[in-house]
């Protein structure tokens, strides 16, 4: 996926609405609250009513994360930069431009009567914990309190539609694209013959980005999982019948129309048709404190909000799942559920717009679900709708969305295993039971040509007819290259057919190294230098549609691709001084001073383990790790439930707090660590208990 504030740098926004007033915060809910907190910086809430459960949660996310909430629900209220300046204008801008607090009001209104107390419980735990800790949160963002219901849900929908689903329209990439891995495996494949759960979401390690690791407690309701940092719900949790992750699926839920302008309008089936406009008054904070007011007009066409490209352009943005009024609801429905006929029931209410379910259950039951707002569209296949549509025919304004029959959707295939790596559909477990040509044209691409990593996802479990639980872990934490599995051998074979003194060298190191991104692996920083040249281009074999899993394999022009070797080992040599450089020499975990040699790499490797390393820019030497895996858990759901999960940066990010970036050394190390369930496990590894 692609930022939608990348869009931001493309296009000049021109549509803005004003912000609604704040909503005070009222009364704690009645009951009692107690968190425990665990040595790794986990709260385990339990409330005495559900209301009470979630009011703890709302409590603990503002004391390991206050001054990242208060930006963020202070730039989903649209007024960032009056509290903070200038560099908060775009966001301003975007927040309006949608209409997000307005959208927010209407979809309070709109929350199901029972679920409503819940929201409510959390943004009174939120506003507890800052009245109760008031110096602890940064001066510059008292402003944003007391936060609101309608503050969470502003973010809600900023984050999963303008971020996620809106990012598929923007016009340049992030440094990597959301992104994670999921396995369900059936009893048929499982060695212990229960159903077996892996959830591996990997994103940018900052901002709204982040995941909360929590355990949730209440009357009839027990989940452990994680949230996005905001949210007033677990994202990707399980209980103690059932479990489910996400992964950002292949969906189109947003368009891009080109208008064509006539006079002060835009053409619609050959008559000219006016531009909505609204003017609005945006604050924004000076360096010396003053505010100065910036008013500008907005504009609306038929299709949605309008912008203004830098070429000169105009496009209108059309997207789904906007006035989603119960995307939180459903996810806590999906946490209660205690069997899959009630888990369906939560999936089928079709209020979360995007992301892939990946499913499994005490009773065997395995599933994989396109899930989204697929907009129902006249014409067209994905790839014409992921480009810019003509915005001079009304044929092209979907106003609906396939029904949850016609999603995608695998359940108890007879492979044992359903798998998702961000790949479409159609390759959700192999042999492949889906039929591209049985769902709309636009639901998803076809194919998984250039995706390595989905292909290794498939290699790791396909022939592991019984895969016991620590094996669906190490899968998990694999670090190995697909692509050396394909290129290598290749490549060792033309040095020998085209000898070279430095290609002998690097194949020597080649030839001895485990083709893998282990801390200790030597080879993989040469091997990588050297595929980071090579394009789809040079395979001998190109991708296959009849061999989706083992193509594009070996190298179309061997004397080229030893060239490319002694190219990248002079790279390797003049960087690092030797060519046998380890990967965790050159691959750090966490901040200069307290980092890690890391492990894993980037998915064009064709690594499972999923990280991406940015350049640090006071050691030209070194590489830190800025994003991929987040949370992991693996779970097994038996008579009692057993799961082993990590959170590669911690479980906090407010300044000072002790459980930030607490477990690089675990995920160096490539461990996991046991979720506590139990009260005396709990109290075992007991830190702090607060009783509110």
């Amino acid at each position: 996926m692609k930022s939608i504030i990348a869009l931001l740098l493309l296009l000049s926004l021109t549509a803005f609405c004003k912000p609604g007033p704040n909503r005070s915060a009222t009364a704690p809910p009645a009951g009692k609250t107690q968190i425990l907190w665990d040595t790794h910086g986990v709260p385990h809430v339990y409330g005495s009513s559900t209301e009470a459960m979630y009011y703890g949660f709302g409590y603990a996310q503002m004391n390991n994360h206050a001054n990242l909430l208060l930006r963020l629900y202070g730039q989903a209220r649209g007024r960032a930069a009056e509290y903070w300046g200038a560099e908060y204008l775009f966001s301003d801008k975007l927040v309006a431009l949608f209409n997000l607090p307005e959208r927010a009001r209407n979809q309070y209104r709109a929350q199901d009567p029972d679920y409503r107390p819940y929201l409510d419980g959390f943004v009174q735990g939120l506003n507890a914990w800052a009245q109760v800790h008031p110096d602890a949160i940064g001066p510059e963002f008292r402003p944003v309190l007391p936060i609101t219901a309608e503050d969470v849900l502003a973010h809600v929908t900023r984050v999963i539609c303008l971020e996620f689903i809106g990012g598929a329209e923007a016009g340049a990439a992030r440094l990597m694209p959301p992104g994670s891995n999921a396995y369900a495996i059936a009893p048929s494949k499982s060695a212990s013959r229960k159903a077996m759960l892996m959830a591996n979401p990997h994103l940018p390690w900052e901002n709204f980005f982040l995941f909360f690791e929590a355990h949730l407690n209440a009357p009839g309701f027990m989940a452990y999982g994680a949230s996005l940092v905001g949210q007033p719900v677990l994202n990707i949790a399980f209980n103690n019948h059932l479990g489910w992750t996400h992964t950002v699926n292949t969906i189109d839920a947003a368009d891009r129309y080109v208008l064509t302008l006539q006079d002060d309008g835009y053409v619609l089936d050959g008559a000219k048709q006016p531009f909505e406009k609204k003017p609005v008054t945006l604050k924004v904070r000076q360096p010396d404190g003053r505010l100065q007011e910036l008013t500008i007009t907005c504009r609306y066409s038929q299709h949605g909000p309008v912008m203004e490209s830098q070429d000169g352009k105009t496009y209108a943005l059309r997207f789904a799942g906007l006035d989603n009024a119960s995307m939180p609801a459903q996810h806590h429905a999906m946490a209660k559920a205690g069997s899959w006929p009630e888990f369906e029931a939560a999936l089928k209410r079709l209020q979360l717009p995007m992301f892939n379910v990946i499913y499994a259950d005490r009773t065997g039951n395995i599933l994989y679900l396109f899930n989204g707002n697929v907009p129902k569209r006249s014409e067209g296949d994905w790839r014409f709708w992921m480009g810019a549509v003509d915005g001079t025919s009304s044929k092209y304004i979907w106003t609906e969305t396939l029904p949850y029959k016609d999603l995608p959707a695998v359940f108890n295939p007879p492979t044992g295993f359903v798998q998702n790596a961000n790949d479409a559909p159609w390759s959700s477990t192999y042999p492949a039971v889906l039929d591209p040509k049985a769902y709309a044209p636009y639901v998803s691409p076809v194919g998984m040509p250039l995706r390595l990593r989905p292909q290794r996802a498939i290699h790791l479990v396909k022939d592991d007819a019984s895969i016991t639980f620590e094996e669906l872990a190490g899968y998990k934490l694999n670090t190995g290259m697909e692509a050396a599995d394909r290129l290598l051998d290749d490549l060792l074979a033309a040095v020998e057919q085209h000898p070279d003194s430095t290609a002998r060298q690097a194949a020597a190191i080649l030839k001895n190294w485990d083709k893998a991104t282990n801390a200790d692996s030597r080879g993989a920083v040469l091997f990588a230098h050297w595929l980071d040249q090579f394009h789809p281009g040079m395979a001998a074999v190109p991708w296959d549609p009849q061999r989706p899993v083992d193509t594009p394999d070996g190298i179309r022009n061997p004397k080229q691709a030893v060239e490319l070797l002694v190219k990248a080992a002079g790279q390797v040599r003049q960087k690092y001084g030797r060519l046998d450089v380890a990967w965790g020499e050159v691959n750090r975990f966490g901040p200069e001073g307290k980092d890690f040699p890391a492990n894993g790499g980037s998915e064009q490797y064709g690594i499972f383990r999923t990280i991406y390393f940015a350049p640090d820019p006071r050691n030209p030497k070194v590489n830190r790790a800025v994003a991929g895996d987040t949370y992991v858990a693996v779970t097994e759901f038996g008579d009692k439930v057993r799961a082993m999960v990590a959170l590669s940066y911690g479980n906090a990010s407010q300044p000072g707090h002790k459980h930030a970036g607490d477990q690089w050394k675990l995920l160096s190390e490539k461990k996991l660590r046991p979720a506590l369930l139990e009260k005396p496990d709990i109290l075992k590894h007991l830190e702090k208990q607060e009783d509110l």
